[in-house]
């Protein structure tokens, strides 16, 4: 049922204005129509809201991104040479009001974007070329409270602490009047695979870029940082997508060394495995009003040696021995992925409401994050007056491998220091602050996307932390903040 009435549609400047921003997206490369999905979104938000490698219901090639930027003067200007460009910046505050210590810290990201139509500028039919540097500021507050697996800025990390960080770089090639795409360069494998745009409508890091629980394993590379690697996505028919791809892992990849801190490292010498993704999409358009919808399935393979979270190279308890974690080759992660419109407010591509549902497994042995739940709703256009407000609610629910919570346990009963296998998402930086054993996590978060000025969005933000760090000693944290995106040109 819709709350739209076509006979009285706001057309003209309305209808247009909604394009430019559907087809504003400038940051990475969605596996599903971003032209559908894309409310707020710049470089500076997240890596896969791109709209170059999205072919249109009519298997045609999508058009360069056209911000909605303070200075639109400047692409309407460089389209007749096929280039656009977008100089944006993101900033991200919150202050925890409560949690087992109260503080506010800020985190924030400018970002530079080059696309470059290549049919237009050298007569290349269906090539594209992609570029992004950023530069990463800040810290996000929920440190402060002792959170590790779900940072409550996702703008934050990885970023080298560099003025200039290079996230990626890529050509694609659009041919079959889009039925075939095939992205090639350096670039992270989740600016395709289960991606949405609709995430970073969000400022928790459970979500926004992708689900956290990728970053469980650094084989899957998330925005800023990439690999080497090819991507092949056909269209057998126009609402059905298959992609795959062959990335090419890397050690280290979000750490400040073997040159990832600027992103400049290119060569091959830190390659250590591949990584082999696949994803069936598919995407309806439901009913009289065409209900924009994306449903996806993905299973992940990389052929990387992974150390146990409980286990030593004998088979022992690592805490009982000390010994080294064993190994084993090859890993894997699987998804399944949902959102759809469910009414209708107005004739642009996301003028209603729309809820999504987001479920990843990691193997339970060696990750952090054995599953991730996560459900949103927008809603956008529910006050005609200002129609490009937005509403968004989003849950999330994190349950770490019992694996890694048995490490815990053992070591608390041993009467040793609980760091499960030493990594950044078990111990707090603050010893006042103490470690535990870790299980489950949720947190929740509201907003209010304002629409201030062409160019300029603000969005208070709202976040609650239930057992933060997945700790049942560590006391709920409830935010305050916000989140603010500027698009200069």
């Amino acid at each position: 049922m819709s709350g739209y009435n076509g006979a009285k549609s706001r057309t003209g400047w309305r209808a247009r204005r909604d394009l430019l921003l559907a087809a504003g997206a400038m940051i990475g490369f969605a596996s599903a129509p971003a032209l559908a999905q894309t409310l707020d979104s710049g470089s500076g938000l997240f890596a896969s809201q791109k709209l170059s490698n999205t072919p249109s219901a009519n298997y045609g090639m999508a058009p360069l991104p056209a911000p909605e930027a303070l200075v639109p003067q400047v692409n309407q200007y460089l389209r007749q040479y096929g280039t656009a460009v977008l100089l944006d910046n993101v900033d991200e505050f919150d202050g925890n009001i409560t949690g087992a210590k109260t503080g506010s810290a800020n985190a924030g990201q400018y970002g530079l974007e080059w696309d470059q139509d290549w049919n237009v500028l050298a007569g290349i039919p269906g090539f594209e070329t992609h570029a992004v540097a950023v530069g990463r500021y800040g810290i996000p507050d929920s440190r402060i409270f002792g959170d590790n697996l779900n940072p409550s800025q996702e703008i934050y990390g990885a970023g080298g602490n560099t003025a200039i960080h290079l996230v990626f770089f890529y050509g694609e090639e659009t041919a079959a009047h889009g039925r075939f795409n095939l992205a090639f360069g350096r670039f992270p494998s989740q600016n395709d695979f289960d991606s949405s745009p609709l995430n970073c409508n969000f400022q928790n890091n459970s979500l926004c870029g992708n689900p956290k629980a990728f970053g469980d394993n650094v084989s899957n590379s998330s925005y800023p940082d990439a690999n080497w690697a090819f991507r092949l996505r056909v269209r057998p028919v126009s609402q059905v997508y298959v992609q795959s791809g062959i990335f090419f892992t890397e050690d280290n990849i979000y750490n400040a060394t073997n040159g990832y801190r600027s992103g400049f490292h290119l060569d091959s010498s830190h390659i250590n495995g591949e990584y082999f993704p696949v994803e069936v999409g598919f995407e309806p358009a439901w009913g009289a009003d065409k209900l924009p919808g994306h449903y996806k399935v993905g299973f992940g393979y990389d052929n990387n040696n992974h150390a146990s979270n409980y286990i030593d190279q004998n088979g022992a308890p690592i805490p009982y021995t000390g010994l080294p974690a064993q190994e084993r080759k090859g890993g894997t992660i699987a998804w399944v992925s949902a959102d759809q419109m469910v009414y209708r407010n107005g004739p642009g591509a996301t003028d209603g409401i729309i809820v999504k549902g987001d479920y990843v497994h990691n193997d339970p042995r060696y990750s952090t994050r054995a599953d991730q739940f996560t459900i949103m709703s927008l809603d956008r256009d529910f006050w005609h007056a200002r129609p490009f407000d937005t509403i968004g609610l989003l849950f999330n629910y994190t349950k770490v491998a019992g694996s890694l919570g048995k490490l815990e346990a053992l070591q608390q009963e041993l009467g040793e220091p609980i760091i499960g296998t030493g990594g950044t998402f078990v111990s707090n930086n603050d010893p006042s602050i103490p470690n535990g054993v870790q299980n489950y996590t949720m947190d929740i978060e509201l907003n209010y996307q304002i629409h201030v000025f062409r160019g300029v969005t603000f969005a208070p933000d709202f976040q609650y932390f239930i057992r933060p760090n997945a700790q049942k000693n560590l006391p709920d944290a409830a935010l305050l903040g916000f989140k603010s995106h500027i698009e200069l040109f």
